[in-house]
């Protein structure tokens, strides 16, 4: 496992942001398998192949590059290493980030599962509010030891680890009609 990670540290320096996007949008995947397989419990005949090509997709294009974004322009707006920076970043990152990128989320979901504009703006009414109270219940301690403890090239993969849960939760609520 060590040698893995120093593997992993080594290709992260080397090329961070194709690293961050694979890393994001195969997280994505894992997420939406353990949503199918596990909460939905379809098995694997009623596995739906597409919508898991579906979800790593917006982990590739969308989860992986606007997240990774984020972080560098957070870790610009709110400098430095203590205890009070790492608080003002995950207030910046949940009051002014999180809810933009669950609507947007859910909202490109939607879109790649077919539904009208109206359809979407009613699922987004229905699910935005349990999707943001959720994101409240886990990612705050997340992100304080995420800004306090790990340098910003490895941000958006501890991130990435903890959200394979949290990808399960979002993918059963993005394709839950």
């Amino acid at each position: 496992m060590a040698g893995l990670w120093r593997s992993y540290q080594a290709l992260v320096a080397k090329h961070p942001w194709t690293v961050q996007i694979i890393t994001a949008g195969s997280l994505v995947g894992v997420g939406d398998v353990i949503s199918q397989q596990l909460i939905e419990c379809r098995g694997l005949a009623n596995h739906s192949v597409r919508r898991t090509a579906k979800m790593m997709s917006i982990g590739f294009f969308f989860v992986g590059p606007v997240v990774g974004g984020w972080y560098k322009v957070l870790d610009k707006l709110v400098t430095g290493g203590t205890g009070g920076a790492a608080l003002k970043k995950m207030l910046v990152d949940q009051v002014g980030f999180a809810p933009c990128f669950l609507g947007a989320f859910l909202g490109i979901s939607g879109t790649l599962n077919g539904l009208t504009v109206e359809q979407n703006v009613t699922k987004l009414k229905r699910d935005y509010m349990d999707a943001l109270i959720s994101n409240y219940y886990l990612w705050p301690p997340v992100q304080i030891a995420n800004f306090y403890f790990i340098p910003l090239h490895h941000r958006l993969a501890v991130v990435q680890i903890v959200a394979v849960a949290w990808n399960s939760y979002l993918s059963w609520k993005a394709n839950k009609m």
